[in-house]
């Protein structure tokens, strides 16, 4: 398989410091706001994005995890999954804004499944979704608020997130 890279270290910098900036604005500053990464790199975008929220805000905002394994539609065709923790912040998820933040956003069945484990822990007063990369090919009517760079590819080909937290180097791959 051959693989291009369509953005490496410093464009995800880039890309979260701008996401980091429309949260902000969207939400009138950081009061009342949670954000909630879904395992396992949308933890590490989730947790880059509050740093970067308490550098530019001056105010500390809540991250957590939330582990959607046992809400997914797929679980018959991959049932090897091993869930993680879901870490929700001290002061809950009641009357916030939750932002959902994940790596790669394609069929939208893992935010399907964010929302219904949302609704099994609390009531938000609004959820926001935050993708670093939008391929397309939505099976649902899901739509992100905040994106790092759309990437149009087809369904055969395979988008990775390497992430230093995870994976030692940080770039985006498509392979073919």
């Amino acid at each position: 398989m051959s693989a291009r890279t369509v953005l490496h270290d410093a464009d995800i910098t880039r890309a979260l410091t701008r996401i980091a900036h429309e949260i902000l604005e969207s939400n009138r500053g950081g009061e009342n706001l949670v954000l909630l990464g879904i395992p396992t790199r949308g933890v590490a975008l989730a947790q880059r994005l509050g740093r970067l929220i308490a550098e530019i805000a001056q105010t500390s905002v809540p991250v957590g995890s939330l582990d959607v394994t046992l809400f997914r539609d797929d679980l018959a065709k991959h049932p090897t999954r091993s869930p993680h923790p879901t870490d929700i912040p001290a002061d809950g998820i009641d009357d916030r804004t939750v932002v959902l933040v994940d790596d790669v956003l394609f069929s939208g069945r893992s935010i399907r499944a964010a929302l219904d484990a949302l609704q099994s822990i609390g009531r938000p007063a609004a959820v926001r979704l935050a993708i670093l990369v939008d391929r397309g090919h939505r099976e649902l009517p899901i739509r992100p608020d905040f994106v790092g760079k759309n990437i149009p590819s087809s369904r055969q080909e395979r988008v990775n997130v390497r992430l230093r937290e995870y994976d030692g180097a940080e770039e985006v791959t498509i392979e073919a």
